[in-house]
């Protein structure tokens, strides 16, 4: 399979974009599981996320169309274009979801799905050429202890069962894996036809699944308009866009680093919005998590 050679990475250049984007891409994404936590009360996991899909596809497609954005050039870029968003937005989200819907609690779920940036790291080297030093899984280690302790207050094994875990563990291989496929073979499209796409081959794989697994009734209240909505603006448009351009511009290993504040940004925002505790344990493991995202970060600035 013929695949171009991914950009250079210049995710360390000392510029404002390069400061500000990597920052407010994790506290946007971080607000996805509290999105989450409202919405899922009044929807199953894939009709919610069926409706999210369609409404993506339903804002991005008139906006690509009236701004002449870029569409692929040839069916085969189209085509990795749409695996990356199988696995990123259909195989993460809809394991993360379903897991958490079928009684998984969101602290197992989360340091389950922490793993990522270890296994990315581990994986790039054969399919990225990406060299990870030392101190980058030094980084990566501290990390995963940092998730570990700032979710260690909402594990629970109660409810857990083979079923969530066996959802979990297929969100963990969806977003390593689509973050790996998009970074090696489609790490450049317009991030506005490109969302078309991707969400439109994610609702191709979701939709049946629903239709054949869930009953498909939504309760429409206010809660869940205001989560459904600020899914699609703020996660699907608004974030995805900007984890686009981090895997364009960026080393693997590197942008996977972020999704270790993603517990800790989300742990604070539940404490300020709905009260819950956040105990020095957890303050303890947000400043771990911070450490390990540097180092892994600082080390590649000085390469």
């Amino acid at each position: 399979m013929s695949t171009r050679p991914p950009p250079p990475d210049r995710s360390h250049d000392l510029t404002p974009a390069a400061v500000l984007v990597p920052a407010l891409f994790v506290v946007l994404w971080s607000t996805g599981f509290i999105g989450a936590r409202l919405g899922l009360p009044h929807a199953e996991p894939l009709t919610f996320l069926t409706l999210r899909y369609v409404a993506v596809i339903a804002l991005m497609l008139p906006l690509a169309l009236a701004l002449r954005a870029r569409w692929p050039a040839t069916p085969g870029e189209a085509r990795h274009i749409a695996v990356a968003g199988i696995l990123i937005q259909g195989g993460y989200l809809g394991g993360v979801f379903s897991a958490v819907y079928a009684g998984m609690s969101a602290g197992v779920v989360a340091l389950i799905v922490g793993m990522q940036p270890l296994l990315t790291a581990a994986a790039a080297g054969r399919m990225l050429g990406e060299r990870v030093a030392l101190l980058q899984w030094g980084g990566l280690a501290l990390g995963l202890i940092g998730v570990a302790l700032v979710v260690s207050q909402k594990m629970s094994l109660d409810g857990m069962s083979t079923h969530s875990l066996l959802l979990a563990l297929l969100a963990l291989a969806c977003i390593t894996l689509g973050m790996l496929y998009q970074k090696r073979y489609c790490p450049s499209f317009d991030p506005r036809t490109g969302s078309v796409i991707q969400f439109a081959a994610a609702l191709a794989v979701t939709l049946p699944l629903a239709l054949a697994l869930e009953t498909m009734q939504v309760r429409w209240t206010l809660e869940f308009i205001i989560a459904l909505g600020w899914l699609v603006l703020v996660l699907s448009v608004g974030a995805t866009t900007m984890l686009f351009r981090l895997i364009e511009r960026g080393a693997a290993t590197r942008v996977t680093s972020l999704f270790y504040l993603t517990p800790a940004v989300t742990a604070l925002m539940a404490w300020l919005m709905f009260g819950e505790t956040l105990s020095a344990m957890a303050v303890t493991g947000m400043l771990i998590a911070v450490a390990g995202v540097a180092l892994v970060n600082r080390y590649a600035a000085k390469k």
